[in-house]
């Protein structure tokens, strides 16, 4: 049981973390209050509680962006991703722990250095490249280039997550007759949940609300993925207010839920990649 006293110390730093968490919330109410305003509400005084709910907006969002269609361009292109993503990292750094030659060090430590490189440094380059293989206004261009830039993270923490999973499984395994595609996909495999489902939600994060990498990929409309249908409503003279910002909530929903949903996941992950083997 603690005994500590509750000092005031203590009471003044919840103060500050209380303060600081409202200030961080303050854009989620602008957001949501302004949602259901009219736009001559919204420029008159946007942070003022709604006189009538104009749920209205949220209608004409819903068909302006075609969401359907644009949600389930940003479901396929996610998913794909993030699944390939965190299987080939996952069975990289598997390799890289097990096989500890000269080699894999050298290709972990030049995984770890990619992600110290800004995306704009490689922008140009990358566009080249795919305009090159003919992987423009396609899905799979985005997929294959998301498995690119997502690869170093996700590696980086199955490759500490891997070390910390006891070898005399594997071993055990090994002499009961199991191969080794077998020793990883029936026994490692399952061990590497929680950093899996790490790994999951930090990609899902970046890719669902992707904006820059989807727009130079992917320039015909029909191709289109949430934040780009979202951003059609941002012009250079006008901006549509009263529409954009339920289009914004329609768009960040899905990944909120999902977040909320498997968040725990981040800690106990992140926590058990901690271990040294």
């Amino acid at each position: 049981m603690d005994t500590r006293k509750y000092s005031g110390k203590l009471f003044a730093a919840e103060i500050v973390m209380i303060v600081v968490g409202l200030i961080f919330l303050a854009p989620f109410y602008f957001l949501l209050v302004n949602s259901v305003k009219k736009l001559g509400d919204i420029m008159t005084n946007s942070a003022s509680w709604p006189t009538s709910f104009h749920w209205s907006n949220f209608t004409k969002a819903w068909n302006l962006t075609d969401f359907p269609h644009v949600f389930l361009n940003s479901l396929i292109i996610t998913a794909i991703s993030v699944a390939l993503i965190a299987l080939f990292a996952a069975m990289g750094a598997y390799r890289m722990v097990r096989a500890n030659t000269l080699l894999n060090k050298i290709l972990f430590s030049v995984f770890v250095a990619a992600m110290v490189i800004p995306f704009q440094s490689i922008m140009i380059p990358l566009l080249q490249v795919v305009s090159t293989l003919g992987l423009n206004n396609s899905q799979l261009g985005l997929i294959i280039c998301n498995i690119g830039l997502g690869a170093s993270m996700a590696l980086f923490l199955f490759h500490g997550f891997v070390k910390s999973i006891p070898y005399e499984i594997e071993e055990a395994a090994t002499v009961d007759g199991c191969s080794p595609y077998g020793v990883f996909f029936r026994i490692v495999f399952p061990l590497l949940k929680p950093m899996m489902m790490t790994v999951i939600i930090l990609n899902c994060l970046w890719i669902w609300n992707d904006y820059l990498l989807p727009s130079l990929i992917l320039q015909k409309p029909s191709m289109h993925t949430i934040p780009l249908a979202t951003f059609a409503f941002f012009g250079q003279y006008t901006k549509q207010w009263d529409i954009a910002l339920p289009a914004l909530i329609l768009g960040i929903a899905p990944i909120v839920i999902f977040f909320l949903l498997l968040q725990r996941y981040i800690v106990e992950g992140v926590a058990a990649g901690s271990v040294k083997g």
